[in-house]
């Protein structure tokens, strides 16, 4: 399968979970390349914004950066040696994230199978942008979808950023949870519209302020408590951001 690149092997690695109900935990994350959307603030644009694509990033404006190299920042690597790897950590929840963790279903379905070899008390979280459906077997092999539907500031036509069949299989699964990032009013009065297309239940939501920086998601954090409040949400600060910023591999 596909991972990102961190220095000369898959970006796996044990830090805590930054975001979500599971906020705190610690984890170990294994990011996968490849992403079938193009979000224009994405933090991972080295999974999917690779040389030759055309889609715009917020990180144009800087003069030093540069579309990715694919051979650069992509490694492949089998289910075994992702297994062995992940085995190392004295830790038994795993996220899988991206990119798009479900374009890559079958082969983390071999991973999940073969860390449960060694332990069945391993737990499996899956960050997916809920425009794709997961098969049945790995809907019954993943304990939680944190499920992060992009809205218009995503810089994406909204038919290619929702698929409706899509969000009323995860609405529908105990297993889901909705997480949204916001920076404005329009956002929220955005998310509030697109719960109600979508029955998406507003215990199931979390809300979370846009930013690469602790300033930058201080700006934005005190605008989201009172509709929170007001509609049932569940307020989610970005652990990761706070801690270490805009940095890849912790």
């Amino acid at each position: 399968m596909l991972l990102a690149r961190l220095n000369d092997g898959p970006e796996i690695f044990h830090t805590l979970q930054g975001e979500g109900v599971s906020a705190g935990l610690p984890a170990v994350f294994i990011r996968a390349a490849l992403c079938n959307l193009h979000c224009r603030w994405c933090d991972t644009d080295h999974t999917w914004n690779f040389e030759g694509t055309p889609w715009p990033h917020d990180k144009d404006a800087d003069p030093a950066y540069r579309k990715h190299r694919k051979a650069d920042v992509t490694i492949e690597c089998t289910a075994d040696e992702i297994v062995a790897q992940v085995a190392r950590f004295p830790c038994r929840r795993v996220v899988l994230t991206g990119g798009e963790p479900l374009l890559q279903q079958d082969d983390w379905l071999e991973v999940i199978r073969g860390l449960r070899a060694i332990d069945p008390g391993y737990v499996f979280e899956v960050e997916t942008n809920g425009t794709r459906m997961p098969t049945a077997a790995f809907r019954e092999a993943v304990n939680q979808f944190n499920v992060s539907p992009k809205l218009a500031n995503s810089g994406m036509d909204a038919g290619l950023r929702t698929v409706p069949a899509v969000l009323a299989g995860f609405a529908a699964d105990p297993k889901a949870w909705f997480k949204f990032v916001a920076c404005h009013r329009g956002d929220l009065d955005e998310i509030d519209g697109f719960l109600a297309t979508h029955g998406i239940p507003a215990d199931k939501v979390l809300v979370m302020p846009e930013g690469r920086t602790a300033g930058e998601l201080d700006r934005h954090a005190l605008e989201l408590v009172e509709p929170c409040l007001r509609h049932g949400w569940r307020f989610c600060d970005r652990l990761h951001v706070r801690l270490w910023g805009d940095r890849r591999g912790v």
